[in-house]
């Protein structure tokens, strides 16, 4: 079963949280539960989700009282409720795009594509054609509907806030057609208009600067720590650490001083669509 990896960080960061304010050790707690400390750990650690019992008998050996101990165990049981994503298991094989899904602010620094919350249909169909030259239509198509679905869901009505930084670069990639690209540009001078998100241009003549090495974003929530995320060939990273966070903030900081602002990145994008217009 794929469990709902937003909730099950949540769950274990509070499992740690109450055995650590009853001054047990993982093994002492362990041992009174009749449990190995592997088990313990591995739900502590978010390795694998507990079933309600188990939550159960470690809030009965923690002292919890009753309305905690029932909202922990109702957190348990949401742990395998399935989001909109798991129809598109096959495509999103990581767990970022739920993760982004339960944010209340997302912070990307993009500087060679446009970003994915932002690409039109068929600037998307382009890039992950390039991505993927072997896969078969019909599988390209799933993923660009796959992508279609992503950005539906988070523009929606709980958008969370987005703050999307790109680079002048990004609109200097031909990709595909002068029409695709005239469209991409009008979708995303469209975004600018709306109160959730904020888009800002790098322009090149900035020259070297401090987001050189890649993408990445930053992910803040209601209840639960920041979260770093970034994407290579390789695989996804996830960053958890809080100083490791506070330096990809302070470089989106500094890219930021660095970028045009709103207002002026709107002024540029409506002019690069109009040099992208089709006669």
């Amino acid at each position: 079963m794929k469990y709902s990896t937003v909730r099950l960080r949540r769950l274990s960061r509070e499992l740690r949280t109450l055995r650590a304010t009853t001054g047990l050790t993982t093994e002492a707690a362990a041992e009174q539960l009749g449990w190995s400390r592997s088990k313990l750990n591995r739900f502590e650690t978010g390795k694998i989700a507990p079933a309600p019992g188990d939550v159960a008998a470690i809030c009965h050996l923690y002292c919890v009282e009753a309305a905690t101990t029932e909202a922990m165990v109702q957190l348990t049981r949401e742990v395998a409720r399935r989001g909109w994503w798991t129809a598109y298991s096959d495509v999103f094989t990581g767990s970022y795009v739920e993760f982004e899904a339960a944010a209340r602010t997302i912070c990307h620094w993009a500087p060679l594509v446009v970003p994915g919350l932002l690409q039109s249909e068929n600037y998307a169909r382009e890039i992950i054609r390039a991505g993927h030259p072997d896969r078969p239509d019909v599988e390209l198509t799933r993923r660009v509907d796959a992508r279609m679905q992503r950005k539906t869901t988070l523009l929606g009505t709980h958008a969370p806030m987005l703050h999307f930084l790109i680079s002048e670069g990004v609109f200097h990639y031909p990709v595909g057609s002068a029409d695709i690209m005239a469209h991409q540009l009008g979708d995303i001078l469209d975004a600018t208009d709306k109160p959730n998100i904020t888009i800002q241009i790098l322009p090149l003549k900035v020259g070297v600067h401090c987001g050189t090495e890649g993408a990445f974003s930053v992910l803040s929530f209601d209840d639960d720590p920041d979260l770093g995320y970034a994407e290579c060939p390789a695989g996804e990273v996830y960053v958890e650490d809080g100083e490791q966070i506070q330096r990809l903030m302070l470089t989106f900081k500094r890219l930021t001083d660095a970028c045009l602002s709103p207002k002026e990145s709107a002024a540029f994008i409506a002019a690069l669509r109009s040099d992208h217009d089709l006669p």
